[in-house]
């Protein structure tokens, strides 16, 4: 069976090494001529962890990238999935465009799988409308399916082969096809639903994650307003046998917990009130931080905010993904202008006041905020010894100048 794999993105390129590396026929696809360049250059184009071995695995079972798209038995969409701020409804433009492009080159009985993350019904109101349009038969000349990625940057490799999988379609012969290609990696149990109810499974489970999160970050502001220790509450409660608080941080960030639940606030605007508020308590942590860093630089004196430094620039520790990462939220206030930057997983400059040195970024600061808990940081607190330090991320241990959220 040869596969198509559409965008060769955080989820789509490591699904596509992974599919051929354990031999399925696969063709990797992407709009970007420089990303099919730098792919058939040899070169990845993300950090992850293994992800070069498993490039190097895949290229040797024979793996091809190309720009336009090939005749293939099955087609893998896995393109972006942004919302519209306004209306919170998703922008299903991407995947429209994906299918549209996929209509034009596949044969008779193709499957068409969505791997994006799509809010409920997006399948029956979008995608399959796409298909009828271009004369399509949805069920006999095209079956669609969707199987909702469940991996996370950093350990993407790994869960890929180890994760549970859940597979949408409607109807049974499509699923079999599907999970036969998945099985060739996928160790993982197989759930085989319909095309809805696989939808709302991948929203539900970011959006869980969201909610506890904001509770974290609204114990925290309770626990600030009071002088008490959010961290050994958290712990404490924790020992019970049912109860398990997530961290406190300075924002949510990713492509999935920051986006996934306003798929939900969008289409169920009535009923999605709980997701909706922590929805509210997590896009506003930036700015709490920035009351915090206020707060703190008047406590020592500190007038110019250009001796602030933000450490970290990535939504999540040890990964290069800077998509909705809540220092860059923050950076979006005016408040923030002037701050220095630094992140050791960040390459290239993104931002102003960035630093590429972790000693010329020390030495231009004063109060180092900690954004982000990157390994660099977390084996050697000592670094910022000497330093005021805002630790949002509970890294360093409590001492004289370190102030925690």
């Amino acid at each position: 069976m040869k596969v198509c794999v559409v965008g060769m993105g955080y989820i789509g390129l490591p699904t596509s090494l992974m599919m051929a590396s354990h031999g399925v026929d696969v063709v990797g696809v992407d709009y970007d001529p420089a990303k099919i360049e730098m792919l058939n250059a040899g070169e990845v184009t993300f950090e992850e962890k293994g992800l070069d071995e498993l490039f190097r695995a895949a290229v040797k079972a024979g793996i091809s990238f190309e720009c336009g798209y090939p005749k293939a038995d099955m087609y893998v969409i896995a393109v972006p999935t942004p919302y519209d701020k306004v209306s919170k409804k998703i922008d299903p433009a991407y995947v429209v465009s994906a299918v549209n492009s996929v209509l034009d080159v596949c044969p008779q009985g193709s499957v068409i799988s969505i791997e994006s993350t799509i809010s409920p019904g997006t399948v029956d109101r979008f995608v399959k409308p796409a298909v009828q349009a271009k004369g399509f038969a949805v069920g006999t000349d095209v079956h669609l399916a969707h199987t909702p990625e469940r991996i996370i940057p950093g350990n993407m490799v790994y869960e890929l082969e180890h994760n549970s999988r859940t597979i949408g379609v409607d109807d049974p012969e499509t699923g079999e096809i599907v999970k036969s290609v998945y099985s060739s990696f996928c160790r993982g149990e197989m759930v085989v639903t319909d095309i809805r109810t696989a939808e709302m499974t991948k929203v539900v489970e970011n959006t869980y994650r969201d909610i506890n999160i904001a509770f974290a970050n609204e114990l925290a502001r309770i626990c600030r307003r009071d002088g008490m220790d959010v961290y050994e509450i958290i712990r404490i409660a924790n020992m019970h046998p049912r109860v398990n608080i997530l961290q406190p941080g300075p924002g949510v960030g990713g492509h999935c917990i920051s986006v996934d639940p306003w798929f939900l606030v969008g289409d169920y605007p009535e009923q999605a009130r709980l997701i909706h508020q922590a929805r509210i308590v997590n896009d506003s942590m930036p700015d709490f931080v920035l009351d915090r860093i206020e707060t703190i630089m008047k406590m020592n004196g500190i007038r110019d905010v250009s001796r602030v430094g933000l450490y970290g620039l990535t939504y999540k520790e040890n990964v290069d993904d800077v998509r909705e990462s809540p220092t860059l939220q923050l950076l979006e206030r005016p408040l923030a202008c002037g701050m220095k930057v630094y992140d050791p997983w960040v390459k290239n400059d993104i931002v102003d006041n960035q630093y590429h040195d972790l000693d010329a970024f020390l030495a231009d600061v004063d109060l180092v905020v900690v954004m982000v808990g990157h390994r660099q940081l977390r084996d050697n607190t000592e670094i910022l010894k000497g330093k005021l330090v805002f630790d949002t991320r509970n890294v360093c241990p409590k001492g004289i100048g370190v102030y925690k959220l």
